[in-house]
């Protein structure tokens, strides 16, 4: 399966990447700042977000699942768009949306389906233009 690697178009990896992770900022700081604080309890408070690791920390972990997700498209040779849908719902929900409400179960916050809900849509609209750019300039 990894025989793979060279043949990704890593500009292809690099675009996605930085889709994915400004669609993080827009979500979390834009679209869904207000639900996400209620989410974790603290909708009257300024979360503690500033430091490098709230910043790189999901940078991170963005793009090691662009890399799996990528690997997976190149090995099972995703071609259409069609195809690409597939792949991230099957992802998205298999592991994304799965991981994330795992987490949210957890008694350290206190609206754990608010919390999977944002949280979960952001992964699988990410993974899902991950994707469909994987694909459009492989």
């Amino acid at each position: 399966m990894f025989d793979v690697l060279t043949d990704i178009n890593w500009l292809s990896v690099l675009l996605a990447f930085v889709v994915y992770f400004l669609l993080g900022a827009l979500w979390y700081l834009g679209l869904f700042a207000r639900p996400y604080k209620v989410s974790l309890g603290k909708a009257n408070e300024t979360l503690n977000n500033q430091s490098a690791l709230f910043m790189v920390g999901p940078g991170v972990c963005v793009l090691v699942s662009i890399l799996a997700t990528t690997v997976l498209l190149y090995a099972l040779h995703i071609t259409t768009y069609g195809e690409a849908l597939r792949l991230a719902a099957l992802v998205g929900v298999g592991y994304l949306v799965a991981n994330t409400t795992n987490i949210a179960i957890n008694p350290n916050i206190p609206r754990p389906l608010l919390y999977s809900a944002i949280t979960s849509a952001y992964h699988l609209v990410g993974i899902t233009l991950t994707c469909l750019i994987l694909v459009a300039l492989k």
